[in-house]
């Protein structure tokens, strides 16, 4: 173990023949002001790393079986060459009992988290509020999904059966007597042309009264599809405007990362990487919330317009029960013979 010399002994001056005996002096000087490593420039360091080496260099110039009134001396010898005060002397033998890859050692610079949850806690404000509002973008886009899909599948498997049952009828009484759900769409189809013929009961038209009953199916059919078109718009907004939400906290962002570059006055990538990172993961997310919305939407389009089909199909088929009630009705009725009068 070295052992540290005296400080107060390191204001002493060298006589006149240490100074003409002793070798070459390394004609380093240092400013005298700061004394831990973290306040140092890099000038300072690298004086400091050279007066460590060349005082590493005598000291192992003394060989291992050195006493440590040797090393003391050229130590003292060292400092009253290179004339340090006391606390560079005091930093530099700290230093010279440092192991040397310890004492040389660069800090480590510092890693930035890279990942999507590091790179949000790192972003800014601004960029937040648009990852948050186009992850609950996303979140709704899914809910308005699992609910939509639930309803049409029911729907459209309810109404395949019902109008399998309405093949089967011959007369609309048959139809309005077949076991179905109260609020079905071809119970509201029945009921509608129910009240319809029992509205025209007087009119001795069959043309008129077919012609209304099949405007009232068709504005019937027209609010079915209505109804199960509801929540599909919020699927077309998203899918259009979340990449521009996205490409705006981008654009944010990247003009963030270039202030803190003009601010830190350095191109380093490794500085310049990470705000950049974070900037794009806003379009990154907007993207994930548009492409999902996009494609649900022309999916449910699709399934949509099959549904209003075979509503169509299904009121249709209940337009054909009426006419032939009608048709059914007006045979029934007996005719009346022509009056002959007599002349």
């Amino acid at each position: 173990m070295l052992a540290l010399f005296p400080l107060s002994s390191f204001a002493e001056q060298p006589t006149a023949s240490q100074a003409t005996q002793a070798p070459a002096a390394v004609n380093l000087s240092a400013p005298s002001t700061p004394t831990t490593p973290d306040l140092l420039s890099p000038e300072q360091h690298a004086a400091q790393d050279a007066q460590l080496a060349a005082l590493r260099e005598k000291i192992d110039a003394l060989g291992a079986e050195a006493s440590e009134e040797q090393i003391n001396a050229t130590q003292q010898q060292f400092i009253q060459e290179n004339g340090l005060d006391s606390a560079q002397a005091a930093q530099l033998l700290s230093l010279l009992n440092q192991p040397a890859d310890v004492a040389s050692a660069e800090p480590e610079p510092i890693l930035h988290d890279l990942s999507p949850w590091g790179m949000y806690k790192n972003a800014d404000i601004v960029v937040k509020a648009v990852m948050i509002g186009l992850l609950l973008a996303s979140v709704l886009t899914w809910t308005v999904w699992l609910a939509k899909t639930i309803e049409l599948v029911t729907a459209r498997r309810r109404l395949r059966r019902e109008l399998n049952d309405l093949k089967t009828a011959r007369t609309l009484q048959q139809a309005a007597d077949l076991p179905r759900d109260k609020h079905s769409v071809t119970t509201m189809l029945i009921e509608d042309a129910r009240d319809e013929l029992h509205l025209s009961s007087n009119s001795k038209l069959k043309e008129g009264i077919k012609e209304r009953v099949s405007f009232r199916l068709e504005r019937l059919v027209a609010a079915c599809g209505r109804d199960m078109t509801k929540g599909t718009g919020v699927l077309a907004t998203i899918g259009s405007t979340a990449p521009f939400i996205g490409l705006f906290g981008t654009v944010w962002g990247i003009m963030n990362s270039f202030i803190g570059i003009a601010k830190s006055q350095t191109t380093n990538l490794a500085v310049v990487a990470p705000g950049i990172a974070e900037a794009l993961l806003a379009t990154a997310i907007g993207l994930v919330a548009a492409i999902p919305a996009v494609i649900i939407y022309n999916v449910f389009a699709r399934s949509i317009a099959s549904y209003k089909a075979q509503v169509g199909d299904a009121s249709a088929q209940v337009l054909l029960m009426v006419s032939r009630d009608l048709d059914t009705a007006s045979a029934d009725r007996p005719q009346t013979s022509p009056v002959v009068r007599a002349v």
